[in-house]
């Protein structure tokens, strides 16, 4: 594996990834949790405490390099990133990006929209953050973070998708996507690519999502990587189960694919504002969504299906090092 990556503690040769999990949120809050700290103060030492335990909880199954794709209107935090992959060696790879429109921070830019300045002043914020570092922390992203609604690419989401493509081809980041329920993966894929970007510099996240095969090869066959990367996250917004999840992913990985997926979990490890308090039955399908359910439940029954340890070593480390290096 050639090239480098950029982690919140500075640049990574990419043979030293190793295993990896590509969508984990060590903190994360919708738009809004600022006005609810009253009552959902955030303590960075005890956010802090938190976090380095979740980062050794991953470590002891083998994980070297988690990718925390947290939008820039959600609550991402480099600096507490950077403090828990000093604490632990955890290689940590955060973002710049904006969520979808429906659950994004979207009055700021709407505005620049309609003075017609966004879309260029969108690709400034890129360029910036990943040639000079996000704000003063000289933390840089490594990733480029998108997202689209469910069914659709609307209009301003579509002004981050285009100034996206144009930064990757200028610095050759990498591009990762969230798909609202597994919904618009080969479109996101099409826009992308008809615009410059590279396809193997893109993941669609979330693909997991959707539970017809033969849908997940009509992104692959973009050339894209794919994510199956919300296993555990179950009976909320419009995620299948996980036994649903394997029956999707098994056929693919069948027909050779692996060289294409990626696996992770999608945790929100700390909810920024209150946590959200879940009712049953959604607390108990809840229950396995952390980051040690993949390596605990997930991976020993794919390999119980057939999946061999060289598809699952193609999957956690070969293919995340080749898209982010």
């Amino acid at each position: 594996m050639k090239g480098t990556v950029e982690t919140v503690c500075g640049p990574v040769p990419a043979s030293e990834l190793g295993k990896a999990l590509i969508h984990e949120h060590f903190v994360f809050g919708y738009p809004g949790f600022q006005g609810d700290v009253t009552l959902g103060p955030f303590h960075f030492e005890e956010v802090l405490k938190t976090g380095i335990a979740v980062a050794r909880k991953m470590m002891e199954h083998g994980v070297k390099t988690v990718v925390d794709p947290t939008p820039n209107d959600c609550g991402r935090n480099p600096e507490l990133l950077r403090r828990i992959s000093e604490a632990t060696g955890l290689h940590i790879i955060c973002a710049t990006g904006y969520y979808y429109e429906g659950e994004g921070a979207t009055s700021y830019f709407k505005f620049r929209q309609l003075l017609g300045t966004a879309e260029e002043e969108i690709y400034e914020m890129f360029m910036t953050e990943i040639t000079k570092g996000i704000a003063r922390t000289g933390i840089k992203p490594g990733v480029i973070k998108l997202a689209s609604s469910k069914n659709e690419m609307t209009e301003y989401e579509k002004m981050f998708f285009r100034a996206a493509a144009r930064v990757q081809k200028e610095t050759g980041i990498a591009i990762i996507t969230h798909t609202q329920e597994g919904t618009m993966g080969p479109e996101q894929a099409a826009y992308l690519l008809e615009h410059g970007a590279d396809p193997q510099k893109i993941v669609i996240g979330h693909m997991c999502g959707n539970t017809d095969p033969e849908y997940q090869k009509k992104t692959l066959q973009h050339g894209v990587y794919i994510a199956f990367d919300r296993f555990g996250l179950q009976g909320m917004v419009g995620a299948p189960t996980d036994q649903e999840r394997i029956r999707t992913l098994l056929p693919l990985l069948r027909e050779g694919f692996h060289e294409q997926i990626m696996l992770s979990h999608d945790t929100v490890n700390v909810w920024l504002g209150r946590p959200p308090q879940m009712p049953e039955p959604l607390a108990s399908l809840m229950s396995n969504w952390h980051v040690g359910h993949l390596f605990e439940a997930i991976i020993p029954t794919l390999k119980k299906e057939g999946v061999t340890e060289e598809q699952l070593e193609q999957m956690l480390v070969q293919n995340p090092a080749n898209w982010v290096a």
